[in-house]
């Protein structure tokens, strides 16, 4: 696993529980420190390995740089500077066509900035937000489809081939003309600071300074309404927040504080919070082979989250507790032998 530190410092960490035991400590398997030649000088805001090999990997930074690191040497491949503030960047999860990067940047002249690693060029630039864009995912269906979220409250969706501007811009409202005319067109009612897709790539989830979460169809940008209550979000630059993968309902993860909050995805049901950080936590991922979360703080610590296969169910009739599967141990699927 990668990570990055406000001091600027990469890690990268084992994370195979060799010990078998239910608390053990992850060995970090080495790092570029602050004596590296190419350390970052100031916080990493995003690490990304290369999607399709584990052979490089990405970081950017406040020192407003994106960098291309060889994991093998741990030196530096390509370096894009920038005039501004990267605040995140994402490679595509799917794409065998293209191989950009999409950075976002601030408050100067908001723009999202693609870098073509094929070529070491920054390839074209997307403009169309009023302030610094804190957010960026592409699509994990379409190769080309990129999202985008600002401080201007808005939320857009862009086909990066098109120099026409983007495709969608997401509306809380739905179009409804009823509403106030400052809010027309925003996805919400303050900064957006995350945005996740689902894992199937056909829904799109924010949230925003205005303390809520919002579930949008990212194929016709249409607000699906789902209530998940007040989701405390204070921060003041991208939070980065995650969704699971094969499990039979879809979770996402969200930092809550200094706690991790957990909803389902389609009913907007808060399952349960997850408590073990002393400060806030700023970001979390989801790991669908070993179906762990992960999630770092500003208490300097990366937590490893496991559900347990099975929980106690209370009963009131008989004075001994039973167990259930855990919901995210659920077979998605059944056989026709157990329909029969």
């Amino acid at each position: 696993m990668l990570s990055g530190g406000s001091d600027g410092v990469i890690v990268l960490y084992d994370l195979e529980n060799s010990s078998r035991q239910p608390y053990y400590t992850c060995k970090a398997v080495c790092s570029i420190g602050r004596n590296h030649p190419d350390v970052h000088k100031y916080s990493v805001e995003t690490v990304q390995w290369y999607p399709h090999d584990t052979g490089m990997f990405t970081s950017s930074s406040f020192d407003k740089t994106l960098k291309v690191w060889d994991t093998n040497t741990l030196q530096t491949a390509d370096v894009f500077t920038f005039e501004e503030t990267v605040y995140s960047h994402h490679m595509s999860p799917v794409s065998t066509k293209h191989c950009l990067v999409a950075g976002s940047f601030g408050t100067k002249g908001p723009k999202v900035q693609l870098c073509d690693l094929k070529s070491g060029s920054c390839s074209h630039i997307l403009q169309g937000h009023r302030q610094e864009i804190l957010a960026v995912s592409w699509s994990p269906r379409h190769d080309y489809i990129l999202a985008t979220a600002s401080a201007d409250s808005r939320v857009k969706l862009w086909d990066v081939r098109r120099a026409s501007g983007c495709l969608i811009t997401l509306d809380q409202h739905n179009g409804k003309k009823s509403q106030a005319v400052e809010s027309a067109n925003t996805a919400h009612n303050g900064k957006v600071n995350g945005l996740c897709y689902t894992s199937d790539g056909l829904h799109l989830l924010t949230v925003g300074t205005d303390n809520r979460m919002r579930l949008w169809n990212s194929s016709n940008g249409e607000n699906t309404l789902v209530n998940y209550g007040k989701v405390c979000n204070d921060s003041r630059k991208g939070l980065k927040f995650t969704v699971s993968c094969g499990c039979s309902s879809e979770f996402v993860f969200v930092p809550y504080g200094s706690t991790i909050a957990i909803y389902t995805v389609y009913s907007g049901e808060l399952i349960t919070m997850l408590k073990g950080h002393y400060k806030s936590v700023d970001c979390c991922v989801f790991q669908s082979n070993f179906q762990e979360l992960y999630s770092g703080g500003r208490d300097s610590s990366i937590l490893a989250w496991v559900p347990p296969s099975y929980e106690p169910v209370p009963d009131d009739d008989e004075p001994t507790t039973k167990s259930q599967l855990n919901r995210a141990f659920e077979d998605a699927w059944s056989s026709s032998d157990e329909e029969g």
